[in-house]
């Protein structure tokens, strides 16, 4: 039975991302659209908790079941929450569109109850030799977040 969920991201910009898995074993189909970003890459991540009792800095860290570094979302060594950049244009809107193969919408992989964040900088996908590159990208401030939720298929 397909899974849906959707997160709403509120801060200094805004946008709707939804979330779509076809079958347990299936990846998770990632759309959507943020606007009010300045032009270019942005870190996109699943951090750890559904929490924005203190803003974003409540979310806590990257999404990290297997305790793994911070990398590219090809990465082998990466956490599952490492989607990579979002690229906004010059009118600062990103289209997302992405496969993730290491999340999921139930089960040891579950997403839903997390935070969605998107960042101010673009995320070194674990290879920019900063010492923040193995753990957060040095994708910088935390712009916007929300919480994944399900939704009505």
């Amino acid at each position: 039975m397909p899974l849906k969920a959707v997160c709403v991201l509120n801060g200094e910009v805004k946008g709707t991302i939804f979330f779509e898995q076809s079958g347990e074993s299936d990846p998770v189909k990632v759309t959507g659209s943020v606007t009010g970003l300045k032009p270019g890459d942005h870190g996109f991540h699943i951090h750890e908790f559904g929490d924005n009792t203190n803003g974003c800095m409540s979310t806590g860290a990257h999404f990290n079941p297997y305790a793994k570094t911070h990398g590219g979302p090809d990465a082998e060594e990466r956490h599952a929450g490492d989607m990579g950049n979002i690229v906004a244009d010059e009118n600062g809107e990103a289209k997302v569109d992405l496969t993730a193969t290491q999340i999921a919408l139930s089960g040891a992989l579950n997403v839903v109850g997390r935070s969605l964040v998107v960042h101010a900088d673009p995320d070194d996908l674990g290879v920019g030799g900063h010492e923040l590159s193995k753990t957060t990208g040095n994708a910088g401030a935390r712009l916007a977040c929300g919480v994944i939720g399900l939704c009505k298929i």
